[in-house]
Parts: structure tokens; C-alpha cells; sequence
């Protein structure tokens, strides 16, 4: 498939200004570690040994020993990250997130010989150091691929069929290349043998979307998942830096996959009878919410209603409306999450209200997909406490 950027590079100018899309802060931040990232680690080595050096100037007599331990964990860090592209796991750059590491390696150290600088503080510190070295290779090289079937269940007095409407939810696939965990979404498709298929955008990863390589390799996943469905799959567009204008229509051509471009459509499927509205995302709740709107009057209040779209910022608008079930994806349930706390950061205007997971409010019922890929240009190719998913809902008649 022909690339419309001949060098298969994305430019900036596309990735701050895509059409119908006002960039967040989090944008600005990727873009200045892509431009990090086209800077080979090798190139900073001296950057790499001033920190190391701050690092362990505190430490006095066991400056050595802190300088080496310091080194060895820079050295084994940045050898993780390069073979992860070299493996066939992830492709990210490797600079940012070295750097990322090396910092906070660093304060604790730093720290460390500040407040007490003796022996065993720096054995403390070393137990600390290797915890994050195992943290950072689960992240990195095993939660990734570790794909969780969530399986959730809905009742409804509009529902009608005899038996429960098997109902599959793919999010945020961010494909820069196939990897285990495609591969894997395949064979569980096969497994689940779903009768209908819904996905939630943000096919392809933020550093691959104009790489005319990345492009054949989505769409040929997308016909495999096609293949090994037994009833139709249904999709929507996901973030619009994501999901670029000129490319997902070429993605889409010619697959049997329904593309629901701000569209609702009346389905039967095993004696059911639903309305799947699919609603174009320009993460603007301003303009989104009256399309919203306008896009569900022409839906009957008594049918069984499914909002596809992107994000889960409408859910007071849908929940008003009366929408039965939203599905979205967008936050990755932050990616990254820390212990009691949960996500950082969500990409969504209320944060951590809806950041992953199942929720209900005045009848509708959300789920938030984890989705399966990761963020693209500088962030890291990682996700910790937050293991893609997919989910499995059976959608069934409330007879009682």
C-alpha cells in the first residue's frame, strides 16, 4: 500500500496539527522525546557519566562502588531496551526511557549518600536499584503480551433473543509491527468464536501511522480478525493524530468491516434486535456531544442501543440519552499504574473518573477497554499493573 509521505516518516507538522484535533500538553511531551529519541544513546555517553557522577558524589569513600553500580545498571538498562526492537517485542526508541531510568536511578542514589552515606544505606540502595530492574523488565518484556479475556454480562428488558448475545470489544491496537501479542489476539479470536465483533479505534501505533510497511501489516491483521469471526465486525475511528483521515479509509477499503462513520445501524443477530451507533471522535466534548445527540435521535427509545466511540468523555451525555452500553478504550487504564493509586495520566478531560473498566450511571453501563498496543513516538513501549485486554460481553434478554 502506497504511503502518502514517500519517506514513511511522520512530520511534525502532522503530528501537532492533525485535522479536526487541538494537541494537549501530553502531545507537546511525546513529540519532544521523539525528538529525543532520533539521538542514539551512544551519542550522550558523556551526559551518561556526568550523571553518573552526580549521582555518587555524596558518597565519599564508597564513591567508587556507587559509580559502578550506577554504571552496570545504565549499561544493563540500555542493553534491555535495544533488544527489544532486535527481538521482535516492541520498537520504541531507546534514549528517552534510558534517560527516564537513569534519572530516577540517579535521585536515589543521590538521595541515598546525602542523607547517610555509609555502607549499608548503599546495600539499601542496591536492593532498590534491582527492584527497579525487575520492575522495568515485567514492564517491558512480559506485561505487554500477557492479554487478558475480561468477561463481563449485561441484562436488558430490550433484548429479545432466546440465547445471550456473544459481543467481542477490540480497543486500541497501536500496531507498529506484528509481535506475540497479535498473534495471540488471533488465536484468541479463534477460541471465543464471538457472533459480533466491535472495535474502538486507534489502529495503528502514534510513530507508525504514516509507515506504508505498518500500514499492510494492520490491514492484514484486520482481515485475518475478519476471517476468524463468524458473524460482522463492526469498527469507528479512535484519537485523530492516531487515526489519520487519509490513511484509515485505505486501511478499512475493501475489508469486511463495517465502518461506522457518525452512522447508526439496526442489526439482528441471534434474535436480538440492536442499534450500534458509531460516533466519529475529535476528543472536542463541545462539538462531539451535540453530534452525539444528534446522531441518537434517529434511534428508537425502545431498541437496545451500543455507542462505539473512542473515548469515554460522553458518558454523561449517554448516560442522559439513554444509551444501554458504551463501549471506548483511549486511556490504556494509564498504562503505567502505580500500587493503591492506579493511573497517572488517562487522556481523558476527567482524568481518573473513568480509567478503565466497568461503570454505571443512570442505566448505561461503560466499559472502558485497557486496549491491547501502547503509546508511540518517545514514551516507552511498556505497561505495568495494566495488562492489555479485550472483553467478552454476553448480552442477554432480562425475561424477569
Amino acid at each position: 500500500m502506497p504511503s502518502s509521505n514517500p519517506s514513511n516518516e511522520t512530520t511534525l507538522d502532522e503530528i501537532l496539527h492533525p485535522p479536526d484535533y487541538r494537541p494537549r500538553v501530553l502531545h507537546f511531551v511525546l513529540v519532544l522525546t521523539e525528538l529525543l529519541g532520533r539521538v542514539s544513546p551512544a551519542l550522550l555517553l558523556p551526559a551518561w557519566l556526568a550523571l553518573a557522577a552526580i549521582a555518587c558524589w555524596p558518597w565519599g569513600d564508597l564513591r567508587i562502588p556507587a559509580a559502578v553500580m550506577s554504571l552496570a545498571l545504565m549499561f544493563l538498562d540500555g542493553v534491555g531496551l535495544a533488544l527489544l526492537p532486535r527481538m521482535g517485542r516492541s520498537f520504541g526508541a531507546v534514549t528517552p526511557p534510558l534517560l527516564a531510568l537513569t534519572l530516577v536511578r540517579g535521585f536515589l542514589t543521590f538521595s541515598g549518600g546525602l542523607v547517610w552515606g555509609r555502607g549499608p544505606t548503599l546495600v539499601v540502595i542496591g536492593v532498590v536499584q534491582l527492584t527497579i530492574s525487575v520492575v522495568s523488565f515485567y514492564a517491558t518484556w512480559v506485561e505487554p503480551f500477557r492479554i487478558q479475556v475480561s468477561c463481563e454480562g449485561l441484562r436488558s428488558s430490550k433484548l429479545d433473543g432466546q440465547a445471550p448475545l456473544r459481543l467481542l470489544h477490540i480497543s486500541d491496537m497501536h500496531v507498529e509491527k506484528i509481535t506475540a501479542r497479535e498473534q495471540k489476539l488471533l488465536d484468541l479470536i479463534t477460541t471465543l468464536d464471538a457472533d459480533l465483533i466491535v472495535l474502538t479505534g486507534d489502529y495503528l501505533n502514534l510513530s507508525s501511522v504514516r509507515d506504508a510497511e505498518s500500514q499492510v501489516e494492520v490491514r492484514d491483521l484486520l482481515g485475518e480478525i475478519c476471517e476468524r469471526s463468524r458473524g460482522p465486525v463492526y469498527g469507528i475511528t479512535g484519537s485523530p493524530p492516531v487515526d489519520l483521515r487519509g490513511v484509515v479509509p485505505r486501511i478499512f477499503d475493501g475489508l469486511p468491516i463495517r465502518w461506522l462513520l457518525d452512522e447508526v445501524e439496526q442489526v439482528a443477530i441471534e434474535g436480538h434486535r440492536i442499534c450500534i451507533a458509531g460516533l466519529r471522535c475529535t476528543r472536542e466534548r463541545s462539538r462531539d456531544a451535540p453530534r452525539l445527540r444528534r446522531l441518537l435521535d434517529r434511534v428508537p427509545a425502545d431498541q437496545f442501543t451500543l455507542l462505539l466511540y473512542h473515548s469515554p468523555d460522553l458518558m454523561p451525555e449517554a448516560a442522559e440519552l439513554g444509551v444501554d452500553l458504551y463501549l471506548c478504550g483511549h486511556t490504556h487504564g494509564g498504562q503505567i499504574r502505580l500500587p493503591f493509586f492506579g493511573a497517572l495520566v488517562t487522556s481523558s478531560k476527567f482524568w481518573k473518573r473513568y480509567e478503565m473498566g466497568r461503570y454505571e450511571e443512570n442505566g448505561t453501563t461503560l466499559y472502558v477497554s485497557r486496549g491491547l498496543g501502547m503509546e508511540g513516538l518517545g514514551a516507552p513501549r511498556a505497561r505495568f499493573l495494566s495488562p492489555p485486554e479485550i472483553i467478552e460481553w454476553r448480552l442477554c434478554a432480562d425475561n424477569e
